[in-house]
This record gives structure tokens, C-alpha cells and sequence, in this order.
């Protein structure tokens, strides 16, 4: 879909990465290690001190009153991005024949990843509220770190869940807040699939990558949740909070004993990465709490936006509790396959979006729904919606 943007000369809100930077002061901070040397080689294997230090000083910072801390000796680890962990993370810990289960709809290399470990996915499918699709009014909820959770407009039937668990099932890969759908897991889901872990001994992966982009609610780390904390592997990037999503710097923090086991695999794949960035994101790691909170709310007023024009042109819209992805249903605009209508869209309108049916391995369930990301400056995303404006039923 971006290449189609290129082709078309489309807005590309497809693809899910920002189109400005990310602070001055941690892209100088980036150039300053290069300058000095520092990162030009390979850096160790676990990842440079400093930036282990940082992840584990972030985790305590946002997460210590949840009883949640790390040592970042032995229970954290540098990636290549969150894609490498969750690829390590896979690689280490599942066997062939084993199930895995993961939210459908779901980011793509989560299915690579499993087939590449010789294990079976299980999807669980997120399903739309139709009583909580995007009206006018526009919400102001602030998060609030002692609440239940986000919600959204997507939910998640833990009868379900429950009953995709065999006596095959390794553990559960989780992602929240949710890409494509914008669902923060509640803290009474998040309850529910620690007490399911424990009961039937399954570990848990989280890809916690949006975990600083939640407009209702809060993020709540499931590892904070009872008898989690030496079963969970919780994954980080720097690349979505901080907008430089090419630096390919992320994290993994877990028990010694599971660190172990996902940097073993994680040595085969890339060994090393990042060796500059890393500095660079240890600094960007320790930014006041008014650069988290002031990207939050600049993301939540660009949701407002998009969704206003989204539904100004037709699309009934799930407003997302988190990320920076709105989900929409075609069928009141007449369509009802979302990969059509994505191909046609640039030409119709000048637009790009990206069909959720490929997140699906349910496809009938995904085929109505269009994602379209809102990481992008107030004014593309203006000009988006004028575009839009003008669709007609076919």
C-alpha cells in the first residue's frame, strides 16, 4: 500500500509510522554517539549498559506502583525492534506442535513468527461493539494509571479464549494496546488471562509497543498482574514512542531464566544492532514525563480529527482507546471488501488505507473493515478528510 502511495502520489495513511521526526534532542544525542565512537562497533550483546539501565529505570518510573521492576543485568535485553523480539521471543520458547494463541486481528509478523518456531496459531477474534462505533461527540477521558484499563470499541469474548486452550497450548501472545483495532486490554481482561495463564501453566507474550499511546485509561503491564511476573515476556519499542521507528531499537524485560532463552535465539538472528541509536534512545528514555504525556495528547486531538472527517465521509468508525490506527466499516459506503476498496481508494480519492482482512486468518471476519493511521501532521490528515469528503456509493 505505501508503494501505491508512491505510484498514486496518494496520502499514505497505511502504513503506520510518523512523517516528522522525533525529538531534536535525542536525533543530537543519536549524532553525538556517532561523533564520539561510541556504538560504531559492535555493542555487547545484551545491549549497551546505559540503555539497559534506562529500560529498567522506565519500567520502575511508570510501573513501579504496580509492584513491577527489573534488573537490568539479567532481566532485560536489547532487540532489533519489537519485531526481532517477538521473532526471538518465539524462536526460544516455542516448540514444533505447539499452539500459541494471539488476537486476531493481528500485526503480520506474528504469523511468520510462530510458523517460523514450528508452532500452530490460534487466533481468538476481537469483534466490533456495534454500540460503541464513532459518534460526533468527542471524548475527553484522561487517563488515569489506577483504572481499569482503556477499553474500546472492539472486545474480547474470554469464553473464548478460554476455550482455545488445549492441553497443547505453550502461551498466549498478547498485544496492547491493539494494533489494528486500538483496544487497551481492561484491567478485568487482563485479570482474566493472568488467571487462565497461571490455572493452565501457559507463559505470556506481550507486545507492549503503544504502551504510551492510551487516550482512555491506562496501560497496564499483564506482567504486574498475580503470578505473572516469571511468565510474561513484555516487549517494548522506542521506535512508536519517540518517531523514529527507522532506528529499530527495542526491548525485552523478563525473569533471568526467559532472557536467557530469547537472547539465545536473538544471537542467531541479528546479534547486534543499533549501536549508536542505543545511546541515543537511553537518553530519550529518561525525557520528563511531559514529553510522554504532551505525545499522548497530541495523538489524541489527531484521532479526534481523523475520526470527525472519517465519519463526515460515510465510514462508520470504532474510535480506538490507544496506537495511532483508526479501524472503520466500508459497508455503509456501499463495499464490502475491504482489499477492493483499499486498490481503488487512491484513485478515487487520493488516499491510502490498508484492508484489515490480511490481519485475519478468519478473513470473513476482517473483509468490511479499512485501518487508517493518524501519525501523521494535522494538516495531511485535514486534507485526508476533505478527500474522503468526497467518496459516493458505488
Amino acid at each position: 500500500m505505501s508503494a501505491l502511495a508512491v505510484r498514486t502520489g496518494a496520502i499514505n495513511l497505511g502504513q503506520g509510522f510518523p512523517d516528522t521526526d522525533g525529538p531534536e534532542e535525542v536525533r543530537e544525542a543519536a549524532v553525538r554517539a556517532l561523533r564520539d565512537g561510541r556504538g560504531n562497533q559492535y555493542p555487547p550483546g545484551p545491549g549497551i549498559p546505559e540503555l539497559r539501565e534506562a529500560v529498567a529505570a522506565h519500567q520502575a518510573h511508570w510501573y513501579g506502583h504496580l509492584g513491577l521492576s527489573y534488573d537490568p543485568e539479567r532481566e532485560v535485553l536489547i532487540t532489533a525492534g519489537a519485531t526481532e523480539a517477538i521473532a526471538a521471543a518465539l524462536l526460544a520458547l516455542v516448540e514444533p506442535g505447539d499452539e500459541v494463541i494471539a488476537l486476531e486481528p493481528y500485526y503480520d509478523s506474528y504469523a511468520a513468527s510462530i510458523a517460523m518456531a514450528g508452532g500452530t496459531r490460534v487466533p481468538v477474534t476481537l469483534r466490533p461493539r456495534a454500540a460503541e462505533a464513532e459518534s460526533e461527540a468527542e471524548s475527553e477521558a484522561e487517563p488515569d494509571a489506577d483504572s481499569g484499563g482503556g477499553g474500546g470499541a472492539y472486545r474480547l469474548d474470554l469464553d473464548e479464549l478460554r476455550d482455545a486452550v488445549t492441553d497443547r497450548t505453550r502461551l498466549i501472545l498478547l498485544n496492547t494496546p491493539h494494533n489494528p483495532t486500538g483496544t487497551v486490554l481492561t484491567r478485568d481482561e487482563l485479570a482474566a488471562i493472568a488467571e487462565l495463564c497461571v490455572e493452565r501453566d501457559l507463559l505470556a507474550v506481550t507486545d507492549e509497543v503503544y504502551e504510551h499511546l492510551v487516550f482512555e485509561g491506562a496501560h497496564l503491564p499483564l506482567a504486574s498482574f498475580p503470578g505473572m511476573r516469571e511468565r510474561t515476556v513484555t516487549i517494548g519499542s522506542a521506535g512508536k514512542t519517540f518517531s523514529f521507528t527507522g532506528w529499530k531499537v527495542g526491548w525485552v524485560t523478563a525473569a533471568p531464566e526467559l532472557v536467557t532463552a530469547v537472547r539465545s535465539a536473538k544471537q542467531y538472528l541479528t546479534y547486534v544492532s543499533a549501536g549508536p541509536f542505543q545511546y541515543a534512545v537511553a537518553e530519550a528514555l529518561r525525557l520528563p514525563d511531559s514529553y510522554f504525556t504532551g505525545l499522548r495528547d497530541d495523538l489524541r486531538a489527531k484521532r479526534d480529527l481523523l475520526a470527525k472527517g472519517l465519519t463526515a465521509a460515510g465510514f462508520t468508525v470504532f474510535r480506538p482507546a490507544g496506537t495511532y490506527f483508526i479501524t472503520t466499516d466500508i459497508r455503509p459506503l456501499g463495499a464490502g471488501s475491504g482489499i477492493d476498496f483499499c486498490l481503488a481508494l487512491p484513485e478515487r480519492c487520493g488516499v491510502v488505507a490498508v484492508p484489515t482482512q490480511v490481519f485475519y486468518d478468519h478473513q470473513s471476519e476482517g473483509a468490511p473493515f479499512v485501518r487508517f493511521a493518524f501519525c501523521k501532521r494535522a494538516d495531511v490528515l485535514e486534507e485526508a478528510a476533505a478527500r474522503l469528503a468526497g467518496l459516493t456509493t458505488p
